[in-house]
């Protein structure tokens, strides 16, 4: 069976303090999918992202990569398989140079270096960002640090790609830059968002959750001219904002 797909089965999650952050999600996003995850701040959204990458672990039910289920023995394989792409960057850049952040992960798979040297070009060129290579991120702006972290992830060659709102605090250029590399992967994509012209133009299908329960499912188009899932969700005036009153 295929090892590019997400499969969530009665999941729940509950937080130390105890907020139920999950409460019964059942999915499948199978292989090629790219789909958007909608809701409010505090719906669930980045709790079921963690889990997918196993730095979360359901409290109850199954989280499932492919075959693999997503516990402690089988978290090595879990993060080569899925590539996770932070909301803020700088929780992913933390070396020296642009280059040495991108050729981290490949060389910590043990791979030869002459394969670690061709998985970086290849990333750094796919994000835009080989002239970049010599650079500390820490000089880099906010567009061209999520392009070097998205480029982490693709140095991995991960069969997933998950992403936790990527076109936050980006300009029109780094937004259309980003939106451009993720057409161009063609694996499965896990998207949670709030942009959702972004939703609308790379994803076909949506997942919408609300108080730690998926309430919508469908095609993306359907959804945001959906107004009782819009106005559940608190989405209603961005929805008239791009695509006018439904």
């Amino acid at each position: 069976m295929s090892h590019h797909f997400i499969k969530f089965t009665d999941v729940h999650y509950a937080y130390p303090d105890g907020h139920e952050a999950l409460k019964g999600v059942s999915l499948l996003i199978t292989h090629g999918e790219r789909v958007a995850l909608l809701g409010r701040n505090g719906a669930g959204k980045s709790t079921l992202i963690l889990l997918t990458d196993g730095l979360l672990t359901a409290s109850h039910g199954e989280v499932n990569i492919g075959d693999v289920p997503v516990e402690k023995r089988t978290l090595p394989l879990i993060r080569q398989t899925v590539g996770m792409v932070f909301q803020n960057p700088d929780d992913q850049l933390f070396m020296p140079t642009v280059e040495e952040d991108v050729a981290f992960g490949p060389l910590n798979m043990q791979l030869p270096t002459q394969e670690v040297r061709r998985r970086v070009e290849s990333a750094l060129k796919a994000t835009g960002t080989y002239e970049l290579r010599h650079r500390s991120p820490m000089q880099l702006s906010g567009g061209q640090k999520r392009s070097v972290a998205i480029a982490t992830v693709l140095s991995m060659e991960p069969s997933i790609l998950v992403l936790d709102e990527p076109t936050s605090n980006l300009d029109f250029a780094a937004r259309r830059d980003l939106i451009k590399v993720l057409k161009e992967f063609t694996h499965t994509q896990l998207i949670a968002t709030h942009d959702l012209a972004m939703a609308r133009e790379l994803c076909p299908r949506s997942i919408v959750i609300d108080d730690g329960r998926v309430v919508a499912d469908g095609p993306t188009e359907e959804l945001v001219a959906d107004p009782d899932v819009c106005a559940v969700l608190g989405l209603q005036d961005e929805v008239e904002r791009e695509i006018g009153p439904v």
